[in-house]
């Protein structure tokens, strides 16, 4: 008997094939599905709007691995066609877990990779919370019902399935339905993770513990590396991982769809290495818990082109530098020089101990967190756009404060005196 269940906007939530007798895993599932999700279900149709479109079931079975990569592009692709949404923040977070379905793909671990994706969506889950909890309970208690999801999924997987999907020992041969011909390949990956928008409506508070949940993740992580393991670079792209092939590029919020006659651009290897007093961070692409922690005072870090990832610094350090980098968040204990930020785009800067400049240049978009011990950090920035310094409360909480970008310029009779203006851009 083929077991399918499809969630939310198409997406094939998992796929089982078992024998006439119904398996204890079967039946553990449906409970997960006449639960939690039924209850997200049941509060989006409510919500309406565009999280009611989110949710609409839409797709027909006709494969097994295949439609998984193309439903989750269209559930962040959606999201990406409706920034101005105001229901964004839901779309997001979402967009930010939906490739944990590909959990039928990885092995051994397959619990922990839910988890991660689960941890992808608290920024936005903790701004749905702040922004309704005292408007609308409904959205407070579809957040709960979303995150439950993942929650009891990964409790599930770790019932049933510890080290990978189980399979019929007995059953017949995988189809999309039956009597249907073996399934094609898988099709492309999902696109890489959105590490969140920079800009429009994001005033308040906002943890630093959730918005880096995905790389503080305890000591185990911050042991010296020095190069990308096989699982960074393809954990975006679990139904190719399953089959051992190489990782093609998806397509990419901020860069233009290239034409049927385009050549296919040059992928170079992500690095992550100690050359000299040069701590080298190229080429990464949807790589979450990048971790530097055998660090000394004279060595810097050089981060070039690196998209949709997280970095971690550990120790003291000379200094930083972001050159065309693409939504990538950077934790940092201590710079005793400068942290450059340059032509980058959707950036987020999180100061845990000090730091004395930070220089943004040529950027759109950067949010920069300070610490207590930073808060007399100079900002230096110059043909940059949206950018935000987010400054901690006594609750631990981060008030936002955007950086001025529009200024006015006036003779005074022997000089000229330039002011921040606040006329909107």
């Amino acid at each position: 008997m083929l077991y399918c269940v499809c969630l939310g906007h198409g997406i094939i939530l998992l796929l089982f094939l078992f024998s006439s007798v119904v398996s204890v895993y079967v039946e553990a599932y449906d409970n997960l599905l006449s639960g939690p999700v039924a209850q997200y279900t049941a509060l989006s149709q409510k919500i309406g709007g565009d999280v009611q479109k989110h949710v609409r079931n839409a797709s027909v079975l006709t494969s097994l691995l295949a439609p998984m990569s193309k439903v989750i592009q269209e559930v962040q692709a959606f999201r990406e066609k409706n920034r101005s949404s105001p229901l964004f923040n839901h779309l997001s977070a979402v967009s930010e877990s939906v490739p944990a379905l590909g959990w039928v793909a990885m092995a051994p671990k397959p619990g922990p990779y839910v988890k991660e994706m689960q941890d992808a969506a608290m920024f936005y889950t903790n701004r749905v919370l702040k922004d309704y909890k005292e408007k609308d309970k409904m959205h407070v208690e579809w957040v709960n019902a979303y995150v439950s999801i993942w929650t009891e999924l990964q409790a599930y997987v770790k019932q049933h399935h510890t080290t990978g999907l189980s399979w019929s020992q007995t059953g017949p041969v995988a189809s999309a339905s039956r009597g249907a011909p073996a399934p094609p390949p898988p099709g492309p990956p999902p696109p890489p993770m959105d590490l969140g928008k920079s800009s429009g409506g994001d005033s308040g508070a906002t943890n630093h513990n959730a918005l880096f949940a995905s790389i503080n993740k305890g000591a185990d992580i911050t042991k010296g590396l020095k190069h990308v393991s096989d699982n960074q670079k393809t954990h975006k792209n679990p139904v190719l991982k399953a089959q051992g092939g190489p990782l093609p590029s998806g397509p990419k919020p901020f860069a233009a769809r290239p034409t049927a006659a385009a050549s296919p651009a040059r992928t170079l290897p992500p690095v992550l290495e100690l050359d000299g007093k040069k701590w080298k961070v190229e080429n990464q692409e949807g790589a979450h818990g990048l971790v530097i922690s055998d660090t000394e005072l004279k060595q810097v870090v050089y981060t070039f082109k690196c998209n949709n990832s997280t970095l971690q610094v550990k120790g003291k350090i000379n200094s930083i530098t972001l050159d065309n980098c693409k939504k990538l968040g950077l934790v940092f204990d201590d710079v005793v020089g400068i942290v450059e930020v340059i032509n980058c785009k959707d950036v987020k800067v999180q100061v845990m101990g000090k730091v004395p400049t930070i220089s943004i240049n040529k950027t759109d978009g950067c949010h920069v967190y300070l610490s207590k011990d930073s808060l007399s950090c100079e900002i230096v920035s110059a043909k940059s756009s949206e950018m935000n310094v987010l400054v901690p409360n006594k609750d631990g909480e981060y008030t936002e404060i955007p950086v001025p970008e529009q200024f006015k310029t006036v003779w005074d009779g022997s000089k000229l005196v330039t002011t921040a203006t606040e006329i909107a851009g």
